[in-house]
């Protein structure tokens, strides 16, 4: 089969060719249909993760991943429903099952995780073994291409709002903002309509192109950044909404420097998620965020159950998308892409 392995740090991906893996009893053989890439897969690439784990090489990168039953492992009990052919998309976040994070659903923050892209098999090649448990069955009317992103840029934001949600920062007389519209972004604003009960939704970011998306998908005002003080942005904000702070905030960038502007903006009691993660440090004032009693919520990715949700509101045709479908020889060349930040949306690569 065709896989993009990962040899060494800072170098591109070789295409090459490999066996088939083999799968065990509980797993399923998945024929990639089509891989999301997600600046994740350029971390990867580029040593970010090496700090926090030395992944043994080559990997096969590529972490947003459907396709299509192609063999199913002898363990695998006939009540899970699976057959050959049928459509699946690939739940991440795969737990050893015996923690109290799996016990209560949160396998994607088991101190044992495994991630498909991640050192198992990755979407950047035609087959990967997948543990049935973590495959979802999905409706053959749905489009690969828009299906992949959902596992990812479309699963950590709808993780990230509901927390929101649920820790009562969303509401009529609340204004949300969303920082950066690039593959998570314009999910988030999507969601923020749907989940934010009636809360303001403010989109902010540098790129024209991409905050124009983030207005088609339902954003009530949007607010370009670029090259403006806090204090400019509040005014726009205050303008915009009647407020100048944001009571509820969800970084879809995680870039020091947004950090800083969405934390200059926070209100008091206000709930900030990060989901982003471009860069790898936070350099705030202590100070108003305790005296201003506001709340930071990590929210990494999601799990089965969130997963599950989003592919109910993919079929009743709740979700818009934005996407740029290339060929497995141009995965190389959107890597770089992606580090420039020239995609607006997502790139998934297909399979024939």
């Amino acid at each position: 089969m065709k896989a993009a392995r990962l040899h060494e740090y800072h170098k591109p991906l070789v295409l090459e060719d490999i066996p088939v893996p083999d799968i065990q009893p509980d797993e399923i053989l998945v024929k990639v249909k089509a891989c999301g890439m997600c600046r994740s897969d350029v971390q990867l690439v580029d040593g970010y993760f090496y700090r926090y784990a030395d992944t043994p090489r080559p990997i096969i990168p590529g972490h947003e991943i459907t396709g299509v039953v192609h063999a199913i492992g002898s363990f695998v009990p006939k009540a899970s429903g699976f057959a050959e052919g049928d459509h699946v998309v690939v739940s991440p976040g795969w737990g050893d099952g015996t923690c109290r994070h799996c016990q209560m659903g949160n396998t994607h923050i088991c101190a044992n995780v495994r991630w498909p892209g991640f050192g198992p098999y990755g979407g950047f090649s035609e087959y990967l073994p997948v543990p049935a448990r973590y495959l979802i069955k999905v409706g053959k009317s749905l489009k690969f291409e828009e299906l992949a992103p959902l596992t990812d840029a479309g699963l950590t934001p709808y993780r990230g709002i509901k927390k929101l949600r649920d820790a009562g920062a969303l509401g009529p007389d609340r204004v949300l903002g969303i920082l950066g519209v690039g593959g998570l972004g314009a999910y988030a604003v999507q969601y923020a309509k749907l989940l934010g009960s009636g809360a303001q939704v403010v989109a902010l970011a540098r790129n024209a192109d991409k905050l124009a998306v983030a207005t088609e998908y339902g954003a009530d005002h949007v607010i370009s950044i670029k090259g403006k003080s806090s204090g400019d942005v509040a005014k726009e904000l205050k303008k915009a909404t009647g407020q100048g702070e944001l009571d509820a905030v969800i970084d879809c960038a995680g870039a020091p420097e947004m950090m800083q502007l969405g934390f200059s903006l926070l209100s008091i009691s206000g709930h900030y998620v990060d989901v982003g993660l471009v860069g790898d440090s936070i350099d705030i004032p202590l100070f108003p965020r305790v005296s201003r009693e506001q709340t930071f919520h990590g929210s990494f990715w999601g799990n089965y159950n969130d997963l599950a949700e989003v592919m109910a509101l993919a079929a009743a045709g709740k979700i818009r998308h934005t996407l740029k479908t290339i060929r497995f020889e141009e995965i190389n060349e959107y890597l770089d892409r992606l580090r420039t930040g020239e995609i607006v949306g997502r790139a998934v690569v297909t399979f024939d």
